[in-house]
Formats: C-alpha cells, structure tokens, sequence
C-alpha cells in the first residue's frame, strides 16, 4: 500500500460521526464500532505498525501494555482532560507524546457544574418525580422549600480553566465566589473572587462547594472536610469521584449537615453506589459534563489536531 493511504491512527473508543469521518479523510485511520481494550489496541498495534492512537478509558494504556507497544507509535491521544486512565511516566519514558483536550470540556463541564448546584439547592430531582408521578395535591407556603442560590457564597476548589468558568456563571446567578488552589490566580481572572490558602480555612465560609481538580491519590473530601462546612450546605462533584469519600458524603446528607448534593461522578464508575439514589435529596447524573454534540465533536477534533502535529514532526498542542 503507498506510504499516503497506509492506516496511521487507530481510534480505540466510539467516537461521533463527524471525527470519525476527519480521521478516515487525514489518517485513513482504523475507526472501532465498539470501545477496545488495551490489550487489542497493543496487538493493533504491532499488527499494523500505525504511528498513532486515539484512545479512551477502557483502552486505558497502563505501563505493561505500553511496554509492549512496537516502537513505531509516537503519540497516544486522548480525546478528554484527565488522563488518569494512561500511564503518562511511562509513555513519557518510551519517547511516547501523551496528549489531552483540556479546553474542549472548559464551556459545558461549567454548565453542568450549574445545572448541579441550581438542581440541588432547588430539589429539582424531587420535583421532577412529583410531576412524573402525576402531582394531584397543592403544596402549601411551607411545604418543599429549597434554598436560594442568590446570595449564596460558592466556594471552588481548583481555579484552573473549568473552575474559572464556573466562577463566571455563579456571578451572573448573584454568588459570592472564594476559591482555594495552590497558587492565587492572577487579579485579571479572579473577577473578584476571593483566594484562600488553605482548603481547611475556606470550607466553613461554603455555603455550595464544588470540586474542580483532578483525581488519584487520596480522598479530599472525607468526614473531616465535610464536617468543616456550615450546616446546610450543598456539595457539588462534577470533577473526579475519587475525590469523595462516599461513605462520609452520606452520612453528611443523611444526617442533616448537608442540605444536598449535585453529583456526576462516582468512585466505582459506572456501577454507583445505590444509597445516593434513594435519598431525595441528591441529584443524580452519569458523568455527563461533557455530553453536547458541540463538545464531545471538539474533543475528537483536538485530538486529530495533536495526532497531526505529532505526525508533521510539530511539537503537541495539548502534551501532558
């Protein structure tokens, strides 16, 4: 086969039909109908000897399946923000480019992330299952009250590029914002909210708290975190549900302390633990933040711009 119409990228996930058709037309790529595992994508690999891949959490190349990766693959692309699916120092160790899509999720992972906390503080779960199940009684003046999100003071862990545009979204709802990461940001993109040091120090002042940081390692929120917001609060996690202690969320809603809670993400994806859906007041989605045609197009088109820079000998446009 002529060096142009060899196969050069293999796409290992489901992608939609609009990246699909880019890669065929740049790459003559290799498109999967279903998700592969790593292991299929290393004997694609070897098979084909294509350049590059375009992989997703089930093919998630851990440091055995990279290892045995042939040498001629010079790019793993990831079509999301976090990359805790990939072995990254041991790509990097192999001369393999590992690449993300950090701005493509920016706009519709914050509008969730409001979604979330207008839900929860509005018990909108409990009032959706009202209508569905046919209403047929008025509600009085002190029945199924929520609490206001106008005034409220949102609290934001992690200022990064999604937290920012969170933090933009919650001054047009009249929030006052405060946030705590490891560097205060630069006055030209705090827009007025105000930098805590110390995540310990800001919890109490958070009447809505949302997490905007990636996952790995320890939980961040556990009992004792939870026991530092005001009573009454509300919790938001559309970042990494590794990042929860689960059984303390619970207990936290179950007990009073929080008023609810907005959640995507879950620490045994997707297999959620059941206790969250039998409490009225959380708000269930499934790792959605990112599910718009526009966004889940662009993450798939940032990916293929990565793999083509890589390809033409240009530095990555999103390395890790």
């Amino acid at each position: 086969m002529p060096e142009n119409q060899r196969t050069k990228l293999l796409i290992a996930r489901k992608v939609p039909a609009a990246v699909a058709q880019r890669a065929v037309a740049e790459f003559h790529a290799f498109v999967t109908d279903a998700d592969m595992d790593a292991w299929s994508v290393v004997d694609f690999c070897k098979q084909h000897a294509v350049p590059a891949v375009l992989v997703g959490k089930k093919s998630g190349l851990q440091a055995e399946h990279i290892a045995a990766l042939p040498d001629c693959v010079k790019i793993i692309a990831n079509a999301s923000a976090g990359v805790d699916h990939l072995d990254v120092a041991a790509a990097r160790e192999r001369g393999i480019v590992v690449t993300n899509a950090p701005d493509a999720l920016t706009e519709c992972t914050a509008d969730l992330s409001m979604l979330l906390v207008l839900a929860a503080c509005r018990r909108a779960s409990e009032y959706e299952r009202i209508m569905r199940g046919g209403w047929g009684k008025s509600f009085g003046m002190t029945d199924m009250l929520g609490t206001r999100v106008n005034g409220k003071t949102l609290g934001i862990v992690g200022f990064g590029r999604i937290g920012r545009a969170v933090a933009r979204r919650a001054l047009g709802f009249g929030m006052r914002v405060i946030y705590t990461d490891i560097n205060r940001a630069a006055p030209s993109v705090e827009n007025g909210a105000t930098w805590y040091a110390s995540f310990e120090e800001m919890l109490p002042h958070c009447e809505v708290l949302t997490l905007h940081v990636p996952g790995g390692g320890a939980p961040l929120m556990t009992k004792k975190e939870f026991g530092r917001l005001p009573k009454g609060a509300v919790f938001i996690n559309a970042a990494r549900g590794g990042l929860v202690d689960e059984d303390a969320l619970y207990d936290a809603l179950t007990s009073g302390h929080l008023f609810g809670a907005g959640l995507d993400v879950y620490r045994n994806e997707p297999n959620v633990d059941k206790r969250f859906a039998s409490l009225d007041n959380v708000f269930l989605t499934p790792h959605m933040a990112s599910a718009t045609v526009e966004t889940r197009d662009q993450m798939g088109f940032t990916a293929l711009d990565n793999v083509a820079a890589v390809l033409d000998g240009r530095p990555a446009l999103n390395r890790v």
